[in-house]
């Protein structure tokens, strides 16, 4: 939602900041949590002036209801409130806790002195209403207020406020209200305000004080405002309190490009929803009301948006645990996973997380006897659909798994027992473009349409007829001339620029145009600022071709003069500045904006210029629209399976406008299942303001001869469907209309509910569903009796006109196969292949890092450090918390030692010469061999082998002397017997302490004895220590078997430790180097013996 209602305690708190023309305003805010004596502390005032209290919860009519005290002292207002703060009132439907009260000072004045005010927006621009008698009784303010309209890009004078604003105020105040109001209406625009009413305004004789105040924020303007507004709290509806649940599921909203919604209506609800879309979640909402369902709706919510599989799972765990925290139902509880046809998002994907938390809540589920209902369809929804059912069979829990072939609504007549369920679903004739039966047989045809072979002969297509798809949509045939001007926005011809790096959108479209038959890629270029110009590749069917991207958006207009589309798919950050600079160019005739959120008065500003300019606008908050045959924008028609059994391929007679983008495509099924096809569909969008309307596409349909049929999908919000209305009663528009607007549920509900579109909220009762439904029909429209059966009229109003003759069976053309990407073919199971590489330690491709299997979250939460997540990863398993410190240990007395050593002396070399951490950490680490910290592993194989072939100490000390071999890990330049090594000490110490046995550290103890009797220096230095000990630790900790931890000492694992603690060392000689600003290094010649020959002789063959 984009309008959102502040407190009263805000919205004073931001007039009183920024208005210039000064106000008084003074306030102070009671909870239950209040400590009085610390209030009065924080404002004084309390206790000296008089006082008005009442609740600050969005409760309108306040003072009717008896909820105002006024010109009380606080000890009367306590008194008020020792009744009222923390009681229940009901307010109309509403039931709900008073727990938040505003205190203002008393202002005394007179009738005479209150005025009325308010500013609201609309499409066009803002209103200002103004009355000069305010207060309780002012009755219809609509009739009696005078309106001053500001359009769009337009501004207000002092002057023009005096003259035909508030001319009938008493002439002494008259200037006081100009300026006031004129800063009034700044703050209003500057701040983003949408909505915002002062009833009373009280004008003194030298001041202005405001008594009540409602108001509401463009909540998607926080980017802008937010350094204005501070942190602003945006309470629910009065009767339905502010639940942790909802806080939780707007914070992940709040941090994902997914939408994330839920509003719960119910706690001890039997029937809960997990819809996704935010057009089906309000039709979910109005079937299960209109099948009596109403009292025991749980929730309103939605997901959409392309949410991750975590990001799912964490939206289906917290409505899980909702349904299963309260008492059980004596019927048994419903769950419906529903959603239309999605464009985009990866339906298996999201239900692996719906999965997950099924099989969390397994058990809470049996328990509250639930059974699960779950219709869905778009990209890859043939793995999600076999992921629940085989998730169903696990769990013991009933899972009713349903895709396209079933209507969007009927799981919900099966949960609530008006329809049965089916054994097996229906069967879709095609699952995916590879699959479909090239020669066209069969293929399900509608009425309408008929396969060649049943036509008679005069009506069989000639064979240059068949071969481009699209022709027929391109321009009007056949069927009559079209009205003078008409201009169609879509055909064949039709080229596009794309803003922003959206691959996976051109892409589609490519498939679609080369499905459609079309000469030539609909993609002309994209365009990003971010990018360098350069050619990205693409498919055009088998081939591959280069679609050249450029940096700057004036380079791909005028190197690609035939484009006149922009799609846009730039972010709600930055989508009003690239369509203002997409406006500038004559070129560009229609423009998609798909992003959601863009505050409304930017949208307001974007339609005034495009209307200035004759330029369409499909969107914002849209997926764009599709002209089947011609033309399709980005993501629309979701993959192409979905586009083939849509027939989106080719033209029907069917042309439909909707609001949400998912419901589009729900249209398409349905469409196709009952008629010949889409000959054109558009989503409008669901933000308040649409770049074009319902009426605009309408009259386009009306004047095209080859659409023979309309179909409307309104909704609750907005007044653009009684503009149909009336082009219907003034026959403009004379084609058959099939109209239903969703969101009927609204008004059965106690409290305000906002559904997933922004402008989707009604502001009278003219707005609802139900009286547009009424409307429609009394004009003449065909409208059902529920979204339920929307189908089924489409399909008798269809039929009447195939009976009529005005649509005359086609033949049915199969379309070119179009090759699958390999991605998704893989992702649907359909292939495989061999992997370049294997890994066994890491996992980076799901919602969470895993090392060996275990998330990076519970590492953090157990605290395994450094030498645990070593374990893992070296490993493959957790080891012992001893052992795990013992590696901590070893990499910290590897870590350095000093920078005469080869190693650093290198490394300090290389930083000295210029160069970079890593070539000068590789210079260091590149000396590490057996000479210098590589021998450990050496070490830890020499006295293994001695040890396990049964050789006393005495024997191996002789056995090596014979063989002419050093004893790796024996023997110190500096340290000996009488100066031992520290670090071997402190190791030795706490392998002694803590590892279960350490035999070979026994044995090379008692070879230590030996070879330092003959000298001192021979002793177990620290590389040969740590080689022993590991060996110990791996065979006795009781996590690897004997050739385990042999095979960890052959592939070279323990000289690793040296590598990663030496490098900490290295890189710190660096550091210093660079921190020293030490020059090149040279090596002086005092140090350096020149030995050279005596004599050089030539040569002499003799």
């Amino acid at each position: 939602m984009s309008a959102k209602a502040i407190r009263e305690q805000t919205g004073k708190e931001l007039l009183g900041r920024f208005v210039s023309h000064g106000i008084v305003s003074k306030f102070a805010v009671v909870t239950e949590n209040t400590k009085w004596d610390a209030l009065t502390v924080e404002h004084p005032w309390l206790l000296t002036e008089k006082l008005v209290v009442k609740p600050d919860q969005l409760i309108k009519r306040r003072g009717k209801l008896g909820l105002i005290k006024v010109n009380a002292t606080l000890g009367e207002v306590k008194t008020w409130l020792s009744t009222r703060l923390g009681a229940n009132v009901t307010v109309g439907k509403a039931t709900g806790k008073l727990n938040n009260f505003i205190i203002e000072p008393f202002v005394p004045h007179t009738a005479d002195e209150e005025f009325y005010v308010a500013i609201f927006a609309h499409r066009h621009g803002d209103t200002i209403l103004f009355h000069h008698e305010g207060g309780v009784d002012i009755g219809d303010v609509d009739a009696k207020a005078v309106k001053y309209d500001v359009p769009v890009f337009g501004s207000i004078s002092v002057d023009d406020i005096k003259t035909k604003l508030v001319h009938l105020a008493p002439a002494n105040k008259q200037d006081n209200l100009a300026n006031f109001i004129a800063s009034l209406f700044e703050v209003y625009t500057n701040l983003y305000f949408t909505y915002l009413e002062i009833n009373p305004l009280v004008v003194t004789k030298d001041k202005i004080f405001i008594l009540d105040l409602a108001a509401k924020l463009d909540a998607t303007a926080d980017f802008l405002c937010k350094a204005k507004w501070g942190e602003i709290d945006f309470p629910p509806p009065f009767g339905r309190e502010a639940m942790p649940e909802e806080a939780y599921i707007a914070d992940l909203d709040a941090k994902s490009g997914a939408s994330l919604k839920l509003t719960i209506l119910n706690r001890k609800g039997r029937i809960w929803t997990m819809v996704a879309g935010g057009g089906a979640s309000v039709i979910y909402s109005d079937t299960i009301c209109d099948l009596g369902g109403a009292e025991e709706l749980a929730n309103y919510g939605e997901y959409s948006g392309a949410p991750s599989e975590q990001q799912t799972y964490e939206y289906a765990k917290t409505l899980l645990n909702l349904m299963t925290s309260e008492d059980k139902h004596p019927k048994g509880k419903v769950l419906l996973i529903g959603g239309g046809i999605a464009n985009f998002t990866n339906v298996a994907a999201t239900f692996k997380g719906i999965v997950r938390a099924l099989h969390q809540f397994a058990g809470k589920l049996r328990e509250h006897n639930v059974s699960i209902f779950v219709r869905r369809a778009g990209p890859n929804y043939q793995e999600g659909l076999r992921i629940m059912r085989e998730e169903g069979s696990r769990l013991g829990v009933p899972i009713h798994v349903f895709g396209p072939e079933t209507h969007m609504t009927a799981i919900v007549g099966m949960a609530l027992g008006t329809r049965s369920v089916p054994a097996e679903p229906e069967k879709m004739e095609t699952t995916a473009n590879f699959l479909l039966d090239a020669s066209g047989k069969g293929l399900k045809v509608p009425n309408g349409r008929q396969q060649e072979d049943s036509l008679p002969e005069a009506a069989k297509p000639a064979a240059a007829d068949v071969q481009p798809a699209a022709a027929s949509a391109a321009e009007p045939s056949g069927g009559g001339q079209a009205e003078a001007g008409y201009r169609p926005i879509f055909t064949n011809k039709s080229k596009a620029l794309i803003w922003g790096m959206q691959s996976r959108a051109v892409q589609s479209m490519l498939d679609f145009d080369y499905c459609c038959r079309r000469s030539e890629p609909s993609v002309s270029a994209m365009v990003y600022p971010f990018s360098g110009d350069h050619k990205q590749k693409f498919y055009w069917g088998h081939k591959e071709i280069l679609i050249p991207l450029y940096k700057n958006l004036e380079d791909g207009i005028r190197k690609h003069p035939e484009a006149d589309i922009m799609i846009s798919f730039a972010s709600l950050r930055s989508a009003y500045d690239s369509t203002m600079d997409v406006l500038k160019f004559p070129q560009i005739r229609t423009i998609a904006i798909i992003a959601e959120g863009i505050p409304e008065a930017k949208t307001r500003e974007l339609i005034k210029t495009a209307d200035e300019k004759g330029v369409t606008i499909i969107g914002p908050a849209t997926v764009g629209g599709v002209k089947p045959g011609c033309f399709k924008i980005g993501n629309t028609g979701g993959m192409l399976d979905n586009i083939l059994s849509s027939k989106l391929y080719r033209p029907g007679s069917v042309a439909y406008v909707s609001r949400s983008g998912g419901m589009s495509n729900e249209l398409n099924n349905i469409i196709a299942r009952t008629t010949d096809g889409i000959y054109e569909g558009v989503a409008i969008g669901g933000d308040r303001y649409p770049g074009s309307t319902f009426i605009q596409h309408m009259l386009r349909y009306q004047d095209d001869p080859e659409v023979k049929m309309l179909v409307l999908l309104g909704e609750v919000g907005g007044t653009e469907e009684y503009d149909i209305c009336a082009a219907i009663q003034s026959g403009r528009i004379n084609k058959p209309l099939v109209a239903w607007c969703i969101g009927t549920c609204a008004t059965m509900f106690a409290s305000e509910v906002q559904f997933g579109h922004a402008g989707a909220c009604a502001n009278g009762e003219r707005e609802t569903s139900a009286a547009k439904n009424a409307a429609l029909k009394a004009i003449g429209a065909h409208v059902p009796d529920n979204f339920d059966v929307l189908g089924e009229k489409i399909r008798e109003v269809f039929d009447r006109l195939v009976e009529s003759g005005v649509v005359v069976p086609q033949a049915e053309v199969p379309p070119p196969t179009v090759p699958m990407d390999y991605s998704w073919a893989r992702e649907l199971g359909i292939i495989r292949k061999p992997a370049s590489f294997m890994t066994s330690i890491c996992d980076e491709r799901g919602h969470e890092l895993l090392y060996a299997g275990m998330p990076i979250t519970e590492i953090f939460e157990q605290d395994m450090g450094i030498g645990g997540v070593l374990s893992l990863l070296w490993f493959q398993r957790r080891l012992p918390p001893y052992a795990a410190k013992f590696i901590e240990q070893c990499l910290m007395v590897t870590a350095d030692h000093g920078p005469a050593v080869s190693g650093a002396h290198n490394c300090i070399v290389t930083a000295r010469a210029g160069k970079d951490l890593v070539s000068s950490l590789c210079s260091g680490l590149l000396t590490i061999g057996d000479r210098f910290g590589g021998a450990l592993d050496a070490a830890a194989k020499q006295f293994s082998d001695a040890y396990d072939k049964g050789l006393i100490p005495m024997e191996f000390v002789n056995e090596m002397r014979k063989q002419g071999k050093l004893i790796m890990g024996i023997g110190h330049r500096v340290k000996s017997i009488n100066n031992p090594d520290m670090r071997v000490k402190i190791l030795r110490d706490y392998a002694h302490s803590t590892f279960p046995a350490t035999p070979l550290l026994d044995y090379a103890t008692k070879v230590e004895k030996i070879t330092t009797s003959k000298k001192p220096n021979l002793i177990l230095n620290v590389d040969g220590f740590i080689g022993v000990a590991m060996v110990d630790m791996l065979r006795n900790c009781g996590c690897f078997s004997l050739e385990e931890a042999n095979e960890y000492v052959e592939i070279g694992a323990l000289n690793g430790l040296f590598v990663l603690g030496r490098s900490m060392g290295f890189i710190g000689h660096y550091l210093d180097q660079c921190r020293l600003k030490q020059g090149l290094y040279r090596h002086p010649w005092d140090d350096i013996s020149y030995i050279m020959p005596e004599n050089m002789t030539g040569y002499n063959p003799m």
